[in-house]
């Protein structure tokens, strides 16, 4: 295994992670992710297609991206490409825990107008305290269209001051989602609804439906003595969602054949952090969808199709824990994966994450091919883990799943951090994955 000390950044590695903080800022909800993703996309000469159009062999071949709700598919054909031509693919998601706005979300006590908000995943409530928030997310309107909404920073969830709760540092602090987290926007009455069709510059009466997160206002912002680290919200997973769309960019732009080069391919699924179980999800049809037409538009069959998946390949790429200095314990007490020491192999005896030996030969291949450190994560045998879209994909579709991801201090807060140099090694690592 390649070692690797960490250090400041290179000015590649700084301008990366600091290109990721752009990305973030301009990703706010899934949906915006996703249209970010596809502006950067198409700016290097993808095209659209849409999934009720035929797609033909010209529809599918060259570089294509296609989506659904707040998922994205993209790939990049070589020269020559048959149904014999096998997939490589590395896979992502684009949401990220936090507090979703409730259907009636219409709140107000004490003279103050509040939002109705529930838990959506697994956040750390207390790091939503006492910091701005950003609404962001889709809206659905009354002629059928959809439209994107983002706000400023106008709400804020305040906590109670430490006269009125003297045993909070000794006892801690203890959040019940449904009395403590409705964020306070404005004096009452005031109706959310009418600052979201305002900002998005449609009438109120318009939305019949919307999916909108809160978010933390702050912008992303490197730190440290040598600007070693970016503290940012959503790095999980908008980390992977980022390295995965610049490599496939990266690899479209080389000359490549259906001879020794596979089709190289991006998912950016939504809802993973809530299970994955819809039509945009990782457990939902999306991406066999896209597959199943594509290989049918290039003129195979079912039979060709599962032989073509038997030798196919994907890397889930998913945030991942880093040793922490303060809670050692923690951690197995062998494998410490660290910040600035290169992307981490996922591994769970109970298939939690899909990495296996075959995977791991795989992947250890691809950052030797990048002259990229990568590491090891496993979870102390007390300490179950979670799990990515890796092993449902891999259940749906029986292709060899590598589970892979940045290592983070404070995952799932409202402001996670990462080594700056570790967004670009994911990214030339996934780049020699998509490669073969």
């Amino acid at each position: 295994m390649t070692t690797f000390s960490a250090a400041a950044p290179s000015p590649r590695a700084r301008a990366t992670a600091l290109d990721l903080g752009d990305f973030v800022t301009a990703s706010p909800s899934s949906f915006h992710a996703v249209r970010e993703t596809a502006r950067r996309l198409q700016d290097a000469g993808f095209t659209e297609l849409t999934e009720t159009a035929p797609w033909g062999a010209a529809e599918v071949t060259g570089d294509r991206f296609v989506i659904r709700d707040g998922s994205l598919i993209a790939w990049s054909t070589p020269d020559g490409v048959d149904t014999g031509t096998p997939w490589r693919i590395v896979g992502s998601h684009t949401d990220s825990p936090g507090l979703k706005l409730k259907p009636n979300p219409r709140l107000g006590a004490e003279g103050l107008a509040q939002v109705g908000v529930e838990i959506y995943g697994g956040p750390l409530l207390n790091s939503w305290l006492d910091r701005e928030l950003r609404l962001a997310g889709r809206l659905a309107l009354a002629d059928g269209t959809t439209a994107l909404v983002a706000t400023d920073g106008i709400l804020r969830v305040p906590q109670l001051a430490v006269h009125l709760d003297r045993a909070v540092n000794k006892d801690g602090l203890q959040l019940d989602p449904q009395r403590h987290m409705q964020p306070i926007l404005g004096f009452g009455p005031l109706d959310v609804r009418e600052v979201l069709a305002a900002e998005a510059g449609v009438s109120a009466s318009d939305i019949v439906g919307f999916d909108v997160v809160t978010v933390d206002a702050q912008a992303p912002a490197l730190f440290g003595a040598h600007e070693e680290f970016l503290a940012s919200g959503r790095l999980d997973n908008l980390t992977s969602v980022h390295a995965e769309a610049l490599a496939l960019i990266t690899v479209a732009g080389s000359a490549r054949s259906a001879g020794s080069d596979p089709i190289a391919m991006m998912v950016a699924n939504d809802h993973e952090e809530v299970g994955s179980a819809t039509r945009s999800g990782a457990a939902g049809p999306f991406l066999e969808d896209v597959l199943v037409r594509m290989h049918a538009a290039l003129g195979g069959d079912e039979a060709s199709r599962r032989r073509l998946l038997a030798s196919s390949m994907v890397l889930s790429a998913d945030a991942g824990h880093a040793a922490h200095p303060n809670y050692p314990e923690r951690h197995d007490p062998v494998t410490r994966p660290r910040l600035g020491e290169g992307p981490m192999l996922k591994i769970n005896a109970q298939q939690r994450y899909a990495t296996d030996a075959v995977g791991i030969a795989a992947f250890a291949a691809a950052c030797e091919a990048a002259e990229v450190p990568y590491q090891q994560f496993v979870s102390n045998n007390a300490m179950p883990c979670g799990s990515t879209i890796g092993p449902i994909t891999a259940t749906r579709l029986g292709m060899t799943t590598i589970d892979v991801g940045i290592t983070l201090l404070s995952m799932h807060s409202a402001r996670e951090m990462c080594a700056s140099a570790d967004p670009l090694l994911l990214q030339q690592a996934c780049a020699a994955f998509l490669r073969g």
